[in-house]
């Protein structure tokens, strides 16, 4: 995989990182959380040309997988694809303590982000606003879904207001574009306002749809 340009590789707090950092004067902090199998660098394709104001910190997932890459969730052989929220919720604890030690240690202002996920990395964004609704501004979900067991947390609604992206292709055979449309379908339960583009593709993005996203993040 070709390295992101302009990019640093870091290691901080037992996190690998790979950051792009701005000196924008009204800076925001963008995580990007790459899918099943993926690592840090997996997630730079959807970053070309997004706003400048982003510092974005794209960190490694906290689990090996085999025979490659990192998960967000132990690996489950009976429920493959099925993450849940008591699974994902320790990596949303770690990553939340992450970015409040990154601001930190870096000096930036990072207690409102967004964030954007690709597929399992979706389902982590996913969780993160609905567990620190008051931390995120806009979500981007790519090829994802919500992940079960959040049914206590849809009635209260937490995402009321909410600026969400979702992103899926007619032709995805990993994660179906039925669950996509049902996952938006509790997005707005939750009280998000969702904008959704889907296109003739596969388990990806398509060009007009990362488009539509570049255009919601640069709102």
């Amino acid at each position: 995989m070709q390295t992101a340009p302009n990019t640093d590789l870091i290691e901080f707090e037992n996190w690998t990182l790979r950051i792009r950092k701005t000196d924008h004067p009204s800076s925001r902090l963008l995580l990007m959380l790459h899918g099943f199998t993926g690592d840090e660098n997996s997630m730079w394709v959807f970053a070309r040309d997004l706003p400048a104001h982003y510092w974005i910190v794209a960190p490694r997932a906290l689990y090996v997988t085999e025979p490659s890459g990192y998960s967000w969730r132990p690996q489950h052989d009976v429920d493959f694809g099925r993450p849940s929220l008591e699974q994902l919720r320790p990596a949303a604890e770690a990553l939340i303590r992450l970015v409040d030690a990154y601001q930190l240690s870096a000096g930036i202002d990072a207690n409102v982000f967004d964030v954007m996920g690709f597929s399992q990395g979706a389902a982590m964004s996913n969780l993160l606003a609905f567990l620190y609704p008051e931390r995120i501004c806009k979500t981007g979900i790519l090829a994802g879904f919500v992940p079960s067991g959040l049914d206590e947390l849809v009635a209260k609604r937490p995402l009321a207001g909410k600026p969400f992206f979702v992103a899926h292709g007619t032709k995805d055979e990993t994660v179906s574009v039925d669950r996509a449309r049902a996952s938006i379908e509790i997005l707005e339960q939750a009280g998000a306002q969702v904008t959704y583009c889907e296109d003739e593709v596969g388990h990806k993005v398509s060009l007009p749809c990362l488009r539509a996203l570049r255009d919601f993040l640069g709102e």
